[in-house]
């Protein structure tokens, strides 16, 4: 098969029944470096949407994952919801039930929906390291118990705990 032939029948791939195009990682791509903040990256060899150096999105690449899924930062109760509404398109696998993540099978997500769940994700993260409602940060256990030491707090039987 030519180069012109295969890129032809990716192309009929890439039409969906209703006429939409079908989404790619490089749709997500697209989508999400639209956002403020947004850089391009890895993790675990995977192509990965990053704010300000954290994850909001890459590729599946756990094995318990399907093919063609993208894993998203959302919050637990968000991703309840978008689950119970399309269960065919959002859903999870062990592996992922205790992280705030959830997944997309791309074949089924609707490019609209996508760009609200990675504005959802996109805002997740950029607030999860900031306190809200004017709380002030939590002081480190160094300077709550006094000590000027840079090494770490052991148990006070730490010999005998190893034994």
């Amino acid at each position: 098969m030519s180069k012109r032939s295969a890129s032809s029948a990716r192309g009929v791939r890439a039409a969906k029944k209703d006429g939409r195009k079908e989404v790619t990682f490089d749709t997500v791509r697209e989508m999400g470096l639209a956002l403020p903040d947004v850089d391009e990256g890895t993790v675990y060899g995977s192509p990965a949407l990053k704010v300000r150096g954290k994850m909001f999105a890459c590729l599946a690449v756990h094995r318990s994952a399907e093919p063609d899924t993208l894993a998203v930062r959302i919050d637990f109760d968000q991703r309840e919801e978008l689950m119970a509404a399309d269960p065919d398109t959002y859903y999870l696998t062990d592996h992922y039930v205790n992280y705030p993540a959830m997944l997309v099978r791309l074949t089924r997500v609707h490019p609209d929906a996508l760009r609200d769940l990675l504005l959802m994700a996109w805002h997740f993260v950029s607030t999860s390291g900031k306190r809200r409602g004017g709380q002030p940060k939590r002081k480190s256990r160094a300077s709550r118990t006094g000590s000027t030491s840079s090494k770490a707090v052991f148990w006070p039987n730490e010999a005998s705990f190893f034994r």
